[in-house]
This record gives C-alpha cells, structure tokens and sequence, in this order.
C-alpha cells in the first residue's frame, strides 16, 4: 500500500497530465481544418483500437482464471458476423445474447 500524499500526488498528476494530453489536441486544432490526410487516418483509430481492447477479454478472460474458453469465442463469432451484416448495435445484442444462451445452456 501506498501512503494518502504519493496517492493524492500521482492522481492529481495523472490528472493534470490526462487534461493537457486532450487539450493539446481539442484546444489547439479544435477550431480549425485538419487536413484530408490526418482525417483519413483517424477514421481507423476506432478500428484498430477497439478489437486491441476486447481481444484480451475473448481469448485470455480472467473469469476463466486466463484460459481459453469456447463459450466466448462462438460469442465473440456471432458478433463478428451480426456486426459485418447489421451494424454495431447488432453487433453488442448478438455477442451478449449467445453468450448468456450459451452460459445458461451448458453451464
């Protein structure tokens, strides 16, 4: 454990440093024109980001004490196809409900 003054001290500076992070982007370019090229790249920030984040969740969940678990992988699947054919929101309702079939059937 850490004592109250280094917790108080690193949240506040972690704060701080997460403020001047998005300001440096918000408040400096916030009123202007990117330009064609930096528009394009971010465009596949979501992309790339959001399979980066659940991919650890779907091959090494920590419910499953880190192993591989078949349930969430045929979820994961169905969302996977739902989302190519229908869209996000489909996508989230397919994941969500073949794992709770699927956990309520065979567990």
């Amino acid at each position: 454990m850490i004592d109250n003054g280094t917790f108080w001290f690193v949240t506040i500076a972690l704060g701080i440093g997460t403020y001047l992070i998005r300001f440096s982007f918000l408040g400096f370019l916030g009123g202007r024109q990117l330009p064609d090229w930096l528009l394009t790249h971010l465009r596949y920030v979501g992309v790339a980001v959001l399979p980066a984040l659940v991919t650890p969740l779907i091959l090494w969940p920590a419910s499953m004490g880190g192993s591989f678990d078949p349930l969430r992988m045929t979820a994961a699947l169905a969302a996977l196809l739902a989302g190519w054919r229908f869209g996000v929101v489909w996508s989230i309702a397919a994941g969500m409900g073949c794992l709770w079939m699927l956990q309520y059937l065979l567990r």
